[in-house]
Order: C-alpha cells, then sequence, then structure tokens
C-alpha cells in the first residue's frame, strides 16, 4: 500500500504542476482580454460615446444597392421551409436576393427551396453540380457563380454578400443595416445569439454561455486591436468588391472548397488584404439588438462532432493553410485560435488530477498513519490561484450572460462550463483523427448536424 500510494501521489504531483502553469498561463491570456475589454468600455464612457447604437442614429446610405444572401443547405428539408418563410416575412421590402445552395440528389431540401421561391420570387434555388455532401465552401463557390451570372444578364452588381444557415432566425433589420455599414467596412459580423433547444440546457445551452462571451467580448477586443476578425458563418456580409479580389488571387472562387471553416479564413483573409472589419452591436427599430439567433445541437454525440469540425478546420488545417503573422496582436489572436486542442488536453489531465486527488483523500481515510510525500507550499499556492481564476472566469461569463439572458439563466453557467469542457475533450480526440486521415489522403466533406429551426424567442435582449 505504502509503495503504491507514493507512486500515487507522485502522479499527483506531476500532473498538479503541469496542469497548475499551463492554467496559470492561459488564465493570464485570458485576463488580458478582460482587461482590454473594461478598458476599452471606460474609454468610450470617459469620451460619452455609448456603445450601444441605434439604427436610426446611423446615416443613411450613400448609394442603396443589392444585398445578395447565399444560405448553403444540406439536408436540411425539416427546416428550410421555414427559414424561408421566415427570411420573406422578415425582409418584406427590402432589396435582396436570396441564393439558397441545394443537391441534386437532397430532394426533400429542394422541393422545399423551390415551392419557396414560388411564393417569393427573391429566393432562388441553385443546384449544385456534384451531389452531395461536398463541403460548404464549394456549395457556396457555386453561389459565388450564379450570383456573377445574374449580375450580367441584369447589369446590376450586388453590394454585398452575406452568408447565413438554414437554422437561423434572421433579424428584420439587418438588411438595412448592411446596406449601411457595408460602405464603411469590408466585413459586417453580426452578433450570434445561441437559442437553447428545449429539454437540453446544457448541451444546447452552453452554446448561450459561449457565443455571448465570444461575440460581446473577445472579437470586440480582437477588431479593437486590428486583428483579423474570424467571420462566424451566419450573420456576417462581406463586401462585394473584397469578395471579387479574394477570388481573383484564389483562381475564380472566393471560399476554399479544401477548407471546413472557410468563414473563419475569409475573416482572416479580408485584414491581411487590409479590408476593415467590425462587429456592429446595434439596436434595430424596435429596440432589438440586430443580431443572428439559431439554436445549437442538443445531444453530446452532435455538438461533439460540429466541434471537431470547427477545431479541425480552425485549429489543425488552419494552421497550414493560413500559417502566423509578424503583427503582434494578429499573432496572439492566432495563438488563441490554435490553442483549442491543448486546452482540451489540458483540461482531461486537470480531471484526471482531481480524481486521483479524491482516491488519495478516501484511502488516507480508510487507511490512516501511510507515510506520504505531501503537496508543497508552492503547488498549494500555485492551485489557489488557478482555481481563483476559474472563479474570475465563470463570473465575468455568469455577468455577461445575464445582461443577455437573465439570472436564471446564469445560474446555469458552473455545470454548462463543465458540460463544454467534457465537449471539447472528445471534439479535440475526434478533430485530431479527421486531421490525422486528412494528412493521409482522407477527403474533407460536409459533416453537419441536425438542425433545429427555433421559435422567435422573447427573452433575448
Amino acid at each position: 500500500m505504502g509503495e503504491w500510494l507514493f507512486w500515487a501521489e507522485a502522479a499527483q504531483h506531476e500532473l498538479l504542476l503541469f496542469c497548475g502553469i499551463w492554467f496559470l498561463v492561459g488564465a493570464a491570456d485570458d485576463l488580458a482580454i478582460d482587461v482590454l475589454w473594461l478598458t476599452r468600455r471606460a474609454w468610450f464612457a470617459c469620451r460619452g460615446t455609448k456603445l450601444a447604437q441605434h439604427l436610426h442614429q446611423l446615416e443613411p446610405p450613400r448609394d442603396p444597392g443589392l444585398i445578395a444572401i447565399f444560405i448553403p443547405m444540406w439536408d436540411e428539408g425539416a427546416v428550410a421551409a421555414q427559414m424561408l418563410a421566415r427570411c420573406s416575412e422578415r425582409w418584406a421590402g427590402a432589396n435582396y436576393l436570396l441564393l439558397v445552395g441545394c443537391y441534386p440528389n437532397d430532394f426533400a431540401t429542394l422541393a422545399a427551396v423551390d415551392a419557396a421561391g414560388r411564393s417569393n420570387p427573391r429566393i432562388v434555388g441553385v443546384v449544385n453540380a456534384r451531389p452531395g455532401p461536398t463541403t460548404k465552401a464549394d456549395c457556396l463557390n457555386s453561389l459565388w457563380k450564379e450570383l456573377l451570372r445574374r449580375e450580367r444578364i441584369a447589369g446590376e452588381t450586388a453590394k454585398a454578400v452575406v452568408l447565413h444557415d438554414a437554422e437561423d432566425l434572421v433579424h428584420p433589420d439587418e438588411i438595412a443595416l448592411y446596406d449601411i455599414l457595408i460602405e464603411r467596412f469590408d466585413l459586417v459580423q453580426l452578433p450570434v445569439r445561441a437559442i437553447a433547444v428545449p429539454g437540453s440546457p446544457l448541451v444546447s445551452g452552453h452554446y448561450c454561455d459561449e457565443f455571448v462571451e465570444a461575440h460581446d467580448k473577445v472579437l470586440v477586443v480582437r477588431s479593437w486591436l486590428g486583428a483579423g476578425l474570424p467571420a462566424a458563418g451566419v450573420g456576417c456580409a462581406f463586401s462585394r468588391s473584397m469578395l471579387e479580389t479574394i477570388a481573383m488571387r484564389e483562381g475564380g472562387d472566393p471560399f476554399c472548397a479544401e477548407s471546413l471553416t472557410e468563414d473563419y479564413e475569409l475573416g482572416l483573409k479580408v485584414r491581411a488584404l487590409g479590408g476593415r472589419q467590425t462587429i456592429a452591436h446595434i439596436r434595430g427599430r424596435d429596440g432589438s439588438l440586430i443580431c443572428t439567433r439559431s439554436c445549437f445541437p442538443d445531444n453530446f454525440r452532435a455538438s461533439a462532432r460540429q466541434k471537431a469540425r470547427w477545431l479541425t478546420g480552425i485549429a489543425l488545417a488552419g494552421w497550414d493553410r493560413l500559417g502566423w503573422s509578424a503583427h503582434p496582436s494578429e499573432l496572439w489572436m492566432r495563438v488563441r485560435d490554435r490553442r483549442a486542442i491543448f486546452a482540451a488536453y489540458l483540461l482531461l489531465a486537470a480531471y484526471v488530477a482531481g480524481l486521483l486527488t479524491l482516491a488519495l483523500l478516501l484511502t488516507r481515510l480508510i487507511v490512516p498513519n501511510q507515510p506520504s510525500i505531501g503537496v508543497s507550499d508552492q503547488l498549494l499556492v500555485l492551485t489557489g490561484i488557478t482555481f481563483s481564476a476559474l472563479l474570475w472566469r465563470l463570473l465575468v461569463r455568469s455577468i455577461m450572460v445575464a445582461r443577455v439572458y437573465g439570472l436564471r439563466a446564469a445560474l446555469w453557467c458552473g455545470p454548462r462550463l463543465l458540460m463544454g469542457n467534457l465537449i471539447a475533450i472528445v471534439a479535440a480526440t475526434k478533430a485530431l483523427q479527421n486531421y490525422i486521415s486528412y494528412c493521409f489522403g482522407g477527403v474533407l466533406r460536409w459533416d453537419k448536424t441536425t438542425h433545429h429551426f427555433p421559435p422567435d424567442p422573447q427573452d433575448v435582449r
């Protein structure tokens, strides 16, 4: 027993030390984002500038134009009709062209898009030349080609290209907002507000917490520092001229068909080409935030699959495809993007250390008076600091979630943080498997999840 305890305590010590050091590095990284975010808010407050503007406060567009919306769809027969009907209802009177990418072997989606097009001529189905699924980027490229064809026929060039997904609940004023802001920016990203699927407060709900913190703080800081703003793939508008520039540099297609996260890459390419970017927190005519609301996966397996795709594209393939940057803030943000795989396994090591510590405590209670190497005072201090950093992280997230979803939702932040960590660990493993397969000749495909079309929520501010 004594020898077993010695080796168990030695393993516990090394794990705690390893996790403590790297958690301290991560905590300093996150704290820097918090400090910059608070500094920015204080700066605007001292200047008397309101951070949340209203649409009516903005100057009208100098040259109003056509806004093209791209919606790639594969196996979306269950939600396509609802989503397109909501777009028609909410964008009545707006100057837009909605191009929906479909596949010849996806009959349910084709039927839904065809029906929507008959009731609204602004909705046009575009059938991909190849059967699905290919990649989302490949589907988007087919929409780009169709837009170019229609521009040549009509003699009218679109002003901006907007990306949406089949599960998005769009805002009535977003077309008007894009028409204004795209004259000043090459990429306009709207905040994404996740909607928890009923019956899934932990898995589906943890997206609510993550997107609030990412889009109300991290991306705001990122934009403020002048680093590349990764597009979310939904609720984002690109200037038509910038997309054409990227397409010319990429051999004709603006979206890289080999990428699983073409939206993320496109945002960084816009910045690399000198384009201006912003994440716009603007309120509409009814006082609500102009944002995109979406439901995300409501079960563990589907969520892990989705996040594995994100990790594969951003943390692994993105490293190969985009490389690094000499710009300090851009380099910092790319490190943050690509640390996710390591962070997931760091969490796994921390959970193993926690379970080992619990097992040792129980053993000491059952078999007292055994020799022990103990835990050094320095390690206890390090553990205390990192635990305090965890509490700070949870406090910041809870405050931000409470501002958007209310106090009751904020009380779920702790359990959701744990659920998000477990999903991240599984997703990191699957992402590594995907990437290794890709490196050895595997084919990237659209590994999408089943979507839920959300109701029109009244509880999101």
